[in-house]
C-alpha cells in the first residue's frame, strides 16, 4: 500500500493518493476506516457492465477499466479501479504497472499534490505509454512484413527454411494481434472514463482539470484510430502469410501430381512388355530392349512437354 501526501505519507495525515496493490482484507479495512471509502474488490472491478465500471455515489466517482500488462512477453489485461473523492484518490490494482510507478515517483518529489492532480497524471502517463506501445507495435509489424515478403521472394531456397520462416511470421502476427486487441480494450476503457468524468463531475471536482481531460480524451481518440489501422495491418499480414502457405502447399501438391502423371505412361509401357507372351513380336527384335527403354522415356517426356505448353509448370 502506497500513500502520498504533500507533507507526509501516512493515512492518518490525510493522503491525497492511496494506491493499493493486491490489498489484503486488513489493508482494505484500514483504508475504509481512514477515508470512509470502500475499496472495490477484484470481482467488482472485473465487471464489464458500464453501470458497474462508471458510477457516482454521494459525489464520489467509482471508475474501473482493464490495463494492459506484459509478463515475459505475454500480453494480459488486469483490472484497475479508481475511487475519486474531493480530497483523496484511491486506486486499486493487482499487478505492478509502469504508469503507476512513474506517477508515484513524480508525486513524491512534488511540492503539492491533490487527488485531482494524481488522477490526471495517471491518465496522462497511461496515454503516453500506450502511444509508445503502439509505436513499438507498428515497428514490429513493419519488421514482420519485411521478413514475410522477403521470405516469399527467396522461397526457391531450402523449403524447410521457408516453412520455418512462415510459421514464425504467423506466430508473431498472432501474438501482435492479441497484444493490440488487448491494448484496444484498455484505450476504450480509458476513453469512457475520461468522457464520464467530464460529463459527470461537478464544478468543484476537477474544476482545473477539464482542459487536461479533454486533451486526454482527444489523444485516446487518435490512439484508437491508429490502433484500428494497426489491426487492419495485422489482418493483412495474417491473410498474406496464410496465402503464402497455401501457395506453397499448392506447389507441393502440383509437383506430386505432375510426378504421378508423368510416371503413368512409362509404367504402362513396362507393364505391357513385362507380360511375357510368346507371340509378342518385340521379343525377337535385337533392339527390343533399347526400343522399350526409349518408348518409356518418350512417354514420360511427352506429359512434361504438354504441361509446359499449357503453362501448368
Amino acid at each position: 500500500m502506497i500513500a502520498l501526501h504533500p507533507q507526509s505519507a501516512t493515512l492518518s495525515s490525510g493522503a491525497a493518493w492511496i494506491d493499493l496493490v493486491d490489498p489484503s482484507d486488513a489493508e482494505r479495512a484500514e483504508v475504509a476506516a481512514a477515508t470512509g471509502l470502500q475499496p472495490p474488490t477484484r470481482a467488482a472491478l472485473s465487471e464489464i457492465e458500464s453501470s458497474s465500471r462508471l458510477r457516482v455515489e454521494d459525489g464520489t466517482l467509482y471508475l474501473s477499466t482493464p490495463f494492459l500488462t506484459q509478463a515475459e512477453g505475454v500480453a494480459a489485461l488486469t483490472p484497475v479501479g479508481f475511487v475519486l473523492a474531493a480530497n483523496v484518490l484511491l486506486t486499486v490494482r493487482f499487478e505492478q504497472l509502469p504508469a503507476f510507478a512513474a506517477v508515484a515517483t513524480g508525486c513524491e518529489v512534488a511540492r503539492s499534490l491533490t487527488a485531482e492532480e494524481a488522477f490526471l497524471r495517471i491518465l496522462e502517463v497511461v496515454v503516453d505509454q500506450s502511444a509508445d506501445r503502439l509505436e513499438e507495435a507498428a515497428a514490429d509489424l513493419d519488421e514482420i512484413s519485411h521478413t514475410t515478403f522477403q521470405a516469399e521472394q527467396k522461397r526457391w531456397g531450402p523449403r524447410a527454411n521457408f516453412n520455418r520462416t512462415q510459421r514464425a511470421a504467423l506466430r508473431s502476427v498472432g501474438q501482435m494481434g492479441e497484444r493490440i486487441s488487448k491494448l484496444r480494450d484498455s484505450l476504450v476503457g480509458l476513453g469512457r472514463i475520461a468522457g464520464f468524468v467530464i460529463e459527470t463531475a461537478d464544478r468543484q471536482l476537477l474544476a482545473q482539470g477539464r482542459g487536461r481531460l479533454n486533451a486526454v480524451r482527444a489523444d485516446l481518440t487518435s490512439l484508437s484510430d491508429y490502433q484500428g489501422h494497426l489491426l487492419g495491418k495485422v489482418q493483412f499480414l495474417l491473410d498474406a502469410t496464410l496465402g503464402f502457405i497455401n501457395i506453397e502447399q499448392n506447389d507441393i501438391v502440383k509437383a506430386l501430381t505432375i510426378a504421378s502423371v508423368v510416371g503413368i505412361p512409362p509404367v504402362l509401357v513396362a507393364g505391357i512388355y513385362g507380360m511375357n507372351f510368346k507371340l509378342m513380336p518385340e521379343y525377337g527384335w535385337a533392339l527390343g530392349y533399347p526400343y522399350a527403354l526409349g518408348l518409356m522415356l518418350v512417354t514420360g517426356v511427352l506429359p512434361l512437354v504438354w504441361f509446359k505448353w499449357r503453362g501448368w509448370m
